[in-house]
């Protein structure tokens, strides 16, 4: 299958770290190796853990930054609608690229991510959409060659292939060297669940506090999950569909009321 031809696309990229974060500098690098027409709308601050939420109750301010380029005080959803609906309303994007994350987003990560909140909100208003993800090292800056090196060629390859509706795709890239990557794998989601480690401290006045941990161990997991992928090397790549229906239980249930 050939790649995909991006003459003329325009091109949106956002994020849940910020308009200043150093994954979104690699992104916008890798989507100009496709196209000049690309557009930045992020968040004016971090907004990790946002997940798929909308600012209701405030105003949201926004700065123009230089041409194509705003940073809005909101979440990544809401930077995603307005960059769609108000500042790109003339033409929309053809593809929405969301990251690159610093740290992946495997398995429930995506609940949580604001990485995925945005390529949802770009995939509900009828635009293709890939997140993208680094893991991160334990100490250390992170590494982004191999996002550096293969972003582009990954993005051509998956904008070659038919999606269905409310799909998106989530790319996560191993924390390697180029020359020690297993390939692009496509595999499903594994098991990966934030939280479990609670460290719960006093502060200053003697009140307590908590800090929210890392995820649980995930080195055993199937080998076609997204979690085993990255945790050996390889980029996975796998598809996310919106629609959240349980359709076995939705016929079971159905007997239960009939």
């Amino acid at each position: 299958m050939a790649d995909f031809d991006f003459t003329g696309t325009r091109i949106l990229i956002s994020n849940d770290d910020g308009i200043h974060a150093q994954g979104l500098a690699v992104l916008e690098a890798i989507a100009r190796e496709l196209t000049d027409d690309v557009w930045v709308v992020a968040p004016e601050t971090e907004q990790s853990g946002a997940s798929h939420s909308l600012t209701m109750h405030r105003p949201l301010r926004v700065r123009e930054l230089g041409p194509k380029r705003f940073a809005v005080d909101g979440t990544p959803t809401d930077c995603v609608l307005l960059a769609i609906n108000h500042f790109m309303a003339d033409k929309k994007p053809a593809l929405v690229l969301s990251g690159i994350n610093h740290g992946s987003n495997l398995g429930e990560d995506v609940t949580y991510s604001g990485t995925i909140a945005c390529a949802m909100e770009a995939t509900l208003l009828g635009v293709r959409a890939i997140a993208m993800s680094q893991r991160m090292p334990h100490g250390g800056p992170p590494n982004w060659a191999v996002a550096q090196a293969l972003g582009a060629q990954v993005v051509r390859k998956v904008m070659a292939a038919d999606w269905p509706k409310l799909v998106l795709m989530n790319v996560n890239y191993p924390d390697v060297s180029v020359g020690d990557v297993t390939g692009v794998h496509v595999v499903r989601h594994g098991n990966r669940k934030i939280g479990d480690e609670l460290d719960e401290r006093i502060d200053p006045r003697g009140r307590r506090y908590f800090w929210i941990g890392a995820a649980r161990g995930d080195d055993d997991v199937p080998a076609d999950t997204d979690v085993h992928v990255v945790n050996h090397g390889g980029i996975a790549v796998t598809p996310i569909f919106l629609d959240l229906t349980h359709y076995g239980c939705l016929e079971n249930l159905k007997g239960v009321f009939a």
